[in-house]
């Protein structure tokens, strides 16, 4: 039974759905993710969905009893996206975590939303394809949250974020209702663009429960290359140059003296001995090795040392030191994964102008940054326990929407608002667009009942 204590509308909500609970443990854990903010209160109740008609029983039922509903996948999001408190109730999709269909024809892949990314690539690696969007965190996060947040990656500096690979979409909305978006066609313009829409909308107009997702052919041949440099702005500046020569690597990454030194402490590598920045890279396709020699000998002036992955144990080492390095930060204290992005000949102001950050807030940055794309991920440690949405670290987050915005950038390049960066939102996309954003979600969800509070 649902305790007494709950809000009318609320425990009638609970009460009716067979898949709900009010475990203490179980409401705590649902209300936090991955972003380090922790809410004062913890939501009063979960529900956890094994199917599309558990869903659309929480949804009917929440609109029936005006039940605030927080939408989760793994809780891996970095924006407390999906956290929730007192008077809302979690749903909770991970269990619906099945692959449906795999056409390697038309390479196509039909998933759950609770399905984690790197088991939709290794399934889809049983057929020679792959999917492109690959977070760093590709083996804790779910397509549904990538979905939610529009995600990005490392592929992404060749293949696009997550809009760019999901083709298809089936919807719950706040009252219930199905609503498929797109079509399993890679080409389709039939009415207004519904599926863009809900990508990157987090979890505000509806609650993803499938997905057609678009695979592609695994390249041929790769190259793999890591290169050193004295600095972070020297790095910054080679990325840089690689745009300049319209070179197109599939992987193009940055990590800073920093990180190396985080990465090295966990994992027992060498990196931060060999230069104060890393830059690594990779090519594929059949061009993959005369692709790889134009960028190396574009970076070659500015790098200090520069080494070609022999074979494809070290290919993929170095990609791991790469995925390891927030699991890295995260064994310092606590972290606020930071977000913006900016025009990529800007990548070497970005760089200083967080150096002057920190130095002027007395906050620990460690940035990496998908260099390809303009997208720094700024990483605030504080001490364990230590508030990141408060003081020192709240002023330096701000810092850092303002230095993106002086270079021509984005808050966000693919975390999303959440809750965390709610307060300059309006800055970035301007008053009208905001108003008509919210106009738009009403049209959606007029009750206001599907994760309020967040994003727009």
């Amino acid at each position: 039974m649902i305790p007494s204590e709950l809000n009318e509308s609320t425990a009638l909500l609970l009460n009716a759905h067979p898949q709900a609970s009010t475990d203490q443990q179980a409401c705590q854990q649902a209300s936090i993710d991955r972003s380090g903010y922790i809410p004062e209160s913890f939501a009063d109740g979960v529900i956890f969905a094994q199917s599309i008609d558990d869903v659309v029983l929480a949804m009917s039922l929440a609109h029936e009893h005006g039940v605030k509903i927080v939408p989760r996948g793994a809780g891996t999001g970095l924006a407390a996206g999906s956290c929730a408190q007192a008077g809302e109730v979690v749903l909770d999709l991970s269990r619906m975590n099945q692959i449906l269909d795999i056409d390697p024809v038309e390479q196509l892949a039909a998933v759950q939303p609770g399905v984690l990314n790197a088991e939709v690539n290794r399934a889809a690696g049983e057929h020679e394809l792959f999917y492109a969007p690959d977070p760093a965190s590709t083996a804790i996060c779910s397509i549904g949250g990538n979905i939610a947040t529009n995600a990005g990656g490392m592929w992404c500096a060749k293949y696009g974020v997550t809009r760019e690979s999901v083709l298809s979409l089936l919807v719950v909305l706040p009252d219930g209702q199905l609503l498929r978006t797109g079509r399993r066609t890679i080409k389709g313009v039939a009415g207004y663009d519904m599926n863009a829409l809900l990508i990157g909308s987090e979890g505000t107009l509806g609650i993803v429960v499938e997905a057609v997702l678009r695979l592609r052919p695994k390249p041929r041949f790769t190259s793999t290359m890591v290169a050193y440099f004295a600095d972070e702005n020297t790095a910054a500046q080679a990325a840089s140059a690689v745009i300049a020569a319209r070179l197109q690597p599939s992987v193009l990454e940055l990590m800073d003296g920093k990180s190396l030194r985080a990465i090295d402490a966990a994992l027992g590598t060498e990196h931060q001995q060999r230069g104060g920045a890393l830059l690594l890279a990779q090519t594929d396709g059949f061009g993959a090795q005369l692709e790889m020699q134009a960028l190396t000998q574009t970076i070659a002036p500015l790098a200090s040392h520069v080494e070609l992955a022999e074979n494809e144990e070290e290919a993929h080492a170095l990609i791991e030191a790469r995925r390891q390095a927030i699991p890295s930060m995260e064994l310092l204290g606590t972290v606020s994964i930071c977000d913006i992005g900016v025009p990529r000949n800007r990548l070497a102001e970005a760089f200083a102008g967080l150096q002057r950050i920190e130095a002027e807030r007395g906050v620990e940055i460690f940035t990496i940054a998908h260099a390809a794309d303009g997208n720094l991920h700024p990483i605030i440690v504080v001490p364990e326990g230590q508030s990141i949405t408060t003081g020192a670290a709240k002023l330096a987050l701000a810092d850092m929407f303002y230095l993106a915005k002086e270079l021509g950038g984005t808050l966000t390049g693919e975390h999303g608002i959440g809750l965390l960066k709610q307060d300059w939102l309006a800055e970035e996309i301007g008053e009208t667009s905001l108003q008509l954003q919210r106009r738009l979600r009403a049209v959606f969800d007029p009750q206001g009942i599907l994760n309020p509070g967040k994003a727009i």
